[in-house]
């Protein structure tokens, strides 16, 4: 997934947006590039290569700006190169966009751009969308936040947008639709990004952009609107999240820093919920819905990657503990086929962000025929937590490595505490294993812990076998979705 930044404020923009793409290079990436605007000035400097090479290129150019945005890449449409990084220009060069997502009816818009004297400088499906925005303004005589609504209900796809317009000197224009958005609040400034890892420095307070709507940006002002042109109350949510969560620690990697904090993150999953010597496991968001999940007469999990195989382990556990028929999806089938839902299923959607797009939109095709929806996320606030009747946090702190660890294992925690309490209260497991299970669950902190206080063993089978070329990986039981999550890995 592509990362976007965007500053609107007092500060100088160009090391805010420099540094946040640096914070969201752990999502992969071709190329980069950011446009500047500075006294009637709109300037965009992008680059196939790392974010470094481009810092590199701009030493010594005047980069003074108080607004601006920013992307990280990942080629979709076009080939990976300078011309197809972002941010674009419109054809007048009155506007600069970026854009996350694939516009899917890009070709048809093009072709009728064409025939009104537009060029493309590039190959991207972002240039078109920019072009028929800055086309819609232009006939349409109209603002560009009108234009911008305009298109967005004739385009077909997924969008996370930020627009800025040269004669603007203050205002970001931001839309998403199954790609996600955050904006955080600081004093006299605003703050634009994909996930919250370029703002946490800055504040605390963000507000998450729900599908469909359009923000209005400036340093002293946040506006939400909807596609109808109607106002929107942005919710305020308070980021749990530390600096030091997205800094290596002294780690070589962000991967080995996520395994090594697995006891704490798991033992902060259980923290306030799990009571074996009283018996009890509290979760609210179970506690509250406690007689549809009792009562279900199918559970359907859906989910993506590791989140899946997280799925498939909880398969095993309610279907053995709490005698429950129980179906694994994988969220990007699910949604492109015409699944059967009853009255009584209940839909768990797994994902550590919270914004999987393929989950999202699943979900969303699932709650349209009557379904009851548990998620089970990482994030606070996140799109899948909102859209959800009700929920359970994973609490396993930011995750910036790319292959699952510790957000991997709260998933687990959280789904053997839901299969526990659903057995318990349906009466499908004795009291005497369900205290001894919860027990055992609450002694896994520890054993993790003692696992990697000392990885020698780890290391010099890692040694031995670095040159294969091949592994297998075999399981049974439990142990059959562990495996898969080895081999992905790997």
């Amino acid at each position: 997934m592509c990362g976007i930044v965007g500053y609107t404020g007092p500060r100088e923009a160009y090391p805010i947006i420099l540094k946040g793409l640096k914070r969201l290079e752990y999502r992969g990436y071709d190329s980069t590039g950011v446009a500047l605007l500075d006294n009637g000035h709109l300037n965009v400097y992008k680059k196939k290569g790392k974010v470094a090479e481009l810092e590199e290129t701009l030493v010594g150019k005047n980069l003074h700006a108080h607004i601006g945005i920013g992307h990280t890449r990942w080629a979709t449409h076009g080939e990976p190169s300078d011309r197809n990084a972002h941010p674009h220009l419109s054809n007048s060069g009155e506007l600069a966009m970026l854009h996350n997502g694939i516009i899917e009816n890009y070709v048809p818009i093009k072709n009728d751009l064409l025939k009104k004297g537009y060029t493309f400088k590039s190959d991207t499906d972002t240039e078109v969308l920019l072009n028929f925005i800055e086309d819609i303004k232009k006939n349409n005589n109209c603002t560009l936040e009108e234009a911008l609504r305009i298109a967005l209900k004739r385009i077909v796809g997924a969008y996370c947008i930020l627009l800025i317009e040269q004669n603007d000197p203050e205002t970001i224009y931001a839309a998403r639709k199954g790609s996600p958005l955050v904006i955080g609040i600081g004093k006299g400034e605003h703050f634009l990004a994909s996930d919250a890892s370029p703002i946490i420095e800055y504040t605390k307070e963000v507000v998450y952009v729900n599908d469909y709507e359009i923000a209005i940006v400036r340093p002293d002002e946040l506006i939400l609107k909807n596609l109808g042109n109607e106002k929107q109350t942005p919710f305020i949510t308070k980021l749990d999240m530390e600096l030091a969560s997205i800094e290596k620690g002294g780690y070589d990697h962000f991967m080995l820093k996520e395994i090594h904090e697995q006891p704490d993150t798991i033992l902060d999953c259980l923290r306030g919920r799990l009571f074996p010597d009283t018996g009890q496991i509290i979760m609210s968001g179970i506690d509250d819905n406690l007689e549809a999940l009792v009562n279900a007469q199918r559970i359907v999990i859906v989910a993506c990657g590791t989140s899946w195989h997280a799925g498939l382990i909880a398969e095993y556990m309610i279907e053995e503990l709490c005698r429950i028929p129980v179906e694994v999806e994988y969220a990007s089938e699910f949604r492109y086929r015409n699944p059967i839902i009853n009255k009584g299923d209940v839909i768990v959607a797994i994902s550590q962000s919270g914004e999987t797009a393929d989950t999202l939109v699943a979900l969303e095709k699932a709650k349209e025929q009557g379904a009851f929806i548990l998620g089970v996320v990482n994030v606070v606030g996140s799109s899948i937590a909102r859209i959800s009747h009700a929920g359970a946090y994973t609490h396993a702190g930011h995750e910036i490595g790319v292959a699952s660890t510790k957000a991997f294992t709260g998933q687990l925690a959280v789904l053997t505490m839901m299969a526990l309490k659903i057995a318990y209260a349906k009466g499908t497991i004795t009291n005497e294993r369900y205290l001894q299970l919860m027990k055992d669950l609450h002694d896994v902190p520890e054993k993790v812990k003692e696992i990697l206080k000392d990885t020698t063993n780890i290391q010099a089978i890692a040694q031995k076998y670095k040159d294969a070329k091949d592994f297998l990986f075999l399981g049974r039981g439990y142990n059959f979705p562990v495996a898969l999550e080895g081999a992905l890995k790997l």
